[in-house]
């Protein structure tokens, strides 16, 4: 039984009048007639209509596995400095065929201590350059770019290097909160771990970000032109 319905018809947001679809314009999940287009992008403009990008979100698996590989890469790489410092810190004690005086053993202690405060803080460091120079760069971690996958901000622009860096310590709190902070992903609507949350980011599918549009740029208001006084001859 035919349904009479056209299905290359939809309607417009603005005025609901119906349109095939091929002359309507979209903006993100929102389609506007070619009527209403004008005024709606001038909407945009006054910040009046909310922009909504429609955005395919990576799911918890997927993610799951990006980090996976993010973790065997900063693994090695950390692994190889730690093994560095630690070896030459503990190479006395390794070394030592009978007991060490005291004060002989106190200073290699604390040399061992503060090598392994050292290699901490350079294992930091290399997790913070990995996370904000790839994110900030070109939008993913190596992990993600294996499955194509992007972190933006919630209207699909880039995320700055001050934001990737904080998404990496964010992360920390979703680590110490038993993986919860992760796991939420698989229950939220635009599938945002903790992380995400705290510094407002979203991890979507490239394809889906690149065509994504943006939109319109704020436009100053332009003043009226004032017309030049004129000269009344007496």
């Amino acid at each position: 039984m035919a349904t009479g319905i056209d299905p290359d018809v939809r309607y417009c947001s603005q005025c609901g009048q119906p349109s095939p679809l091929d002359r309507l314009a979209r903006f993100g999940d929102t389609l506007v007639c070619p009527n209403c287009k004008n005024s709606y992008i001038q909407k945009l403009r006054e910040g009046v209509a909310p922009f909504r990008p429609a955005f395919e979100y990576a799911g918890f698996w997927i993610r799951f596995v990006a980090i996976f590989i993010d973790g065997i890469i900063l693994g090695v790489a950390t692994s190889a400095v730690q093994l560095l410092l630690l070896g030459n810190a503990f190479r006395p004690f390794a070394n030592m065929r009978e007991p060490m005086p005291p004060d002989q053993a106190l200073a290699a202690f604390g040399a061992m201590m503060g090598t392994l405060a050292l290699s901490m803080l350079l294992s930091t460091a290399i997790g913070v350059s990995y996370e904000g120079l790839f994110v900030s760069r070109v939008g993913a971690t190596p992990g993600k770019m294996v499955f194509g996958l992007k972190v933006v901000r919630p209207n699909g622009g880039p995320v700055s290097l001050g934001r990737a860096i904080g998404r990496y310590f964010a992360k920390w709190l979703s680590s110490m909160t038993f993986g919860i902070g992760y796991i939420i992903a698989g229950f939220d609507a635009e599938k945002r771990a903790m992380h995400d949350m705290i510094v407002d980011t979203r991890v979507v599918k490239a394809d889906s970000a690149a065509l994504t549009p943006q939109p319109p740029p704020q436009s100053a208001p332009q003043s009226a032109p004032q017309s030049a006084p004129q000269s009344t001859e007496v």
